[in-house]
């Protein structure tokens, strides 16, 4: 199994002193994170992509070209990049760009995005959201494969013979489609043989595991291999100490920081208290063993190979957050890692286009 740390750059006040960092110091932080991800042995850091508030994630590409700089061996994650927003020709020059710098070290998770704000801001609408994610993604798809492109779009000009520059690193990049609670975005996944992360982190189990089952059956669909099928699962917080008492009670402030924070938002909490958000939510908080026994239950029913763990504090104290990683990666990740299976393919630079069996037309 392997393990990413993931930041959305959420810049709101401390859910328990009330005190907002300034945005240089958010931003500092992010990079002190992805450092220690690296120091500490995860295998991927990934930055998210938000155009609204409570965020400051909207140029995941230059954050992650300094992370880039900063690191030598850490694979880099978007999570998600928004192409519904997006013009795909930028984007790709963008993250071809960055491919090169971090030495084809770069995954994409992609999704349509979440947020009216957002929406708003870049003139779309949610009735044609997923139409212009799923012709972004495929014209970014063919840049990063086909040196001239020729395409019809509905969104954005189209091409004719069009070459778009620098030329990849990567050939091709991994795509990751980015799933909440739709089966647009596990269809668009199945069809290309892409691999599925699923968000896995705002409701309890059910939704996403038949998303998960949903793919699975795209994926047979459209005549691809079994053995070739990864899924990536979050999660919805951590926290983890050697009893389950001392996890509870650390992270008892933060929980209910957060819930009054969503309530002053107007939001109708999901898991009212934090002993049904330990219980019913995917978030892993307690003892290593406890951790273990969920990671390996939310594994039946996904059959994930891939984990993510939020890269940020999140109202814990540095010492706190910093003990806690360090307590996964001695404890349980070399548990995890030995029961349960990499995904089916190198960590590390794509270099050569795999054989994949084409997407059929639909009848």
């Amino acid at each position: 199994m392997k393990f990413l740390a993931i930041t959305l750059i959420v810049h709101a006040p401390h859910p328990v002193t009330g005190v907002r960092k300034s945005t240089q110091e958010r931003f500092r932080e992010v990079l002190d994170n992805a450092l220690l991800a690296e120091e500490l042995g995860f295998d991927g850091f990934g930055v998210g992509e938000r155009h609204e508030r409570p965020f400051i994630s909207s140029s995941p590409p230059v954050v992650l070209s300094h992370i880039a700089a900063l690191t030598s061996r850490i694979r880099l994650f978007t999570a998600v990049t928004t192409l519904s927003l997006l013009d795909p020709v930028r984007a790709y020059e963008d993250y071809a760009t960055l491919d090169h710098l971090s030495g084809g070290r770069l995954e994409l998770i992609i999704g349509k995005g979440n947020g009216a704000a957002q929406r708003d801001l870049f003139r779309v609408t949610p009735e044609d959201q997923w139409d212009r994610n799923a012709e972004s993604y495929e014209v970014f798809r063919t840049i990063w494969r086909q040196d001239k492109v020729t395409a019809a779009t509905r969104f954005r000009p189209g091409l004719t013979d069009a070459e778009v520059w620098p030329r990849p690193f990567q050939q091709p990049i991994r795509v990751w489609h980015g799933s909440a609670t739709s089966e647009e975005s596990v269809d668009l996944a199945a069809r290309y043989g892409d691999p599925l992360f699923s968000a896995n982190v705002t409701n309890p189990i059910e939704p996403y595991a038949e998303l998960i089952r949903y793919y699975r059956e795209r994926w047979e669909h459209y005549g691809h291999d079994p053995a070739a099928l990864a899924v990536g699962a979050g999660t919805a917080g951590f926290y983890a100490a050697r009893t389950s008492q001392e996890a509870i009670a650390a992270y008892r402030p933060v929980f209910e920081g957060n819930l009054a924070f969503q309530k002053r938002l107007g939001l109708e909490p999901v898991f009212p208290t934090l002993e049904d958000f330990v219980e019913r939510s995917s978030a892993l908080i307690g003892s290593p063993q406890q951790i273990i026994e969920k990671v390996r239950r939310y594994h039946e029913r996904f059959g994930h190979t891939v984990l993510h763990l939020h890269a940020d504090a999140g109202g814990l104290t540095d010492r706190q957050h910093r003990d806690s990683l360090e307590l996964f990666q001695s404890d349980i990740a070399p548990v995890l890692r030995r029961e349960i299976p990499d995904p089916p393919f190198s960590w590390g630079p794509v270099l050569a286009e795999p054989v994949a069996v084409s997407a059929p037309a639909e009848h």
